[in-house]
């Protein structure tokens, strides 16, 4: 299983947020590009870098940062926030970055999400945030009555060969991943699943590498210290 550490970035800066909180954000670094060389010097084969104001205002609104994170560090970059239409998601990829993560769009726009999918193939990743089992969307602030399990099942079907699942509930409280959801979800979808969400300890890592799945996400943790993020890299092997 592979270990990607997340940045998330709001006003130019490297941020936290509880439970995707917009009013419950801790600043952990001014220089997002600073903490991107850290993570891979500490052995990232990839990093997770969310634009938290794009998912919010639906354009990359820190584009630059993640311009700049591509061109500073030796691993992959994956990138999310604010990628709503063919042109954004073609320069996103010409930008550099390994894989580009909808989430938004994938579910408001289904004819962008078919064109994104033919355009972008193995490098698209869609982001399936859920709360209570149901999709939440413009960067967790928006609910849905759509079942977030029923819509991989769907994403599957389209084609879409990889998702992000957070279970926003766990996020950013170090209170352990929701196992029992990516179990479901390794053992009954075809696509490769990549979990976020509350991993705060090693055991919660080894956990879910039980689980089957392709990945996982680690955020706050690493910025606490509860986690190291060569320890988890290693467990995870």
């Amino acid at each position: 299983m592979e270990v990607i550490p997340a940045i998330d970035i709001r006003g130019g800066r490297c941020v936290r947020l509880a439970q995707g909180d917009y009013d419950r954000e801790t600043v952990f670094d001014e220089d997002p590009v600073r903490v991107a060389v850290r993570w891979a010097a500490l052995g990232a084969n990839r990093i997770h870098v969310v634009d938290l104001d794009g998912a919010r205002e639906g354009r990359r609104a820190n584009a630059g940062i993640v311009a700049s994170i591509v061109q500073t560090v030796n691993c992959a970059v994956q990138t999310s926030g604010g990628i709503r239409d063919i042109e954004t998601l073609q320069a996103t990829l010409d930008s550099g970055v390994n894989r580009v993560v909808l989430g938004t769009a994938a579910v408001k726009d289904p004819a962008f999400l078919r064109e994104a999918i033919a355009l972008a193939r193995d490098r698209l990743v869609v982001s399936v945030d859920a709360r209570d089992g149901l999709v939440r969307l413009q960067g967790w602030t928006e609910g849905t009555d759509l079942d977030a399990v029923a819509w991989i099942g769907e994403l599957a079907n389209m084609g879409v060969e990889r998702v992000v699942v957070t279970d926003i509930s766990r996020d950013g409280v170090l209170e352990g991943p929701n196992r029992e959801l990516y179990e479901q979800l390794a053992s009954g979808t075809s696509v490769s699943v990549i979990a976020a969400g509350g991993v705060s300890t090693l055991a919660d890592v080894r956990g879910l590498k039980e689980c089957g799945i392709e990945a996982a996400i680690i955020g706050l943790a690493l910025y606490s210290g509860d986690i190291d993020l060569a320890l988890a890299i290693a467990a995870a092997r």
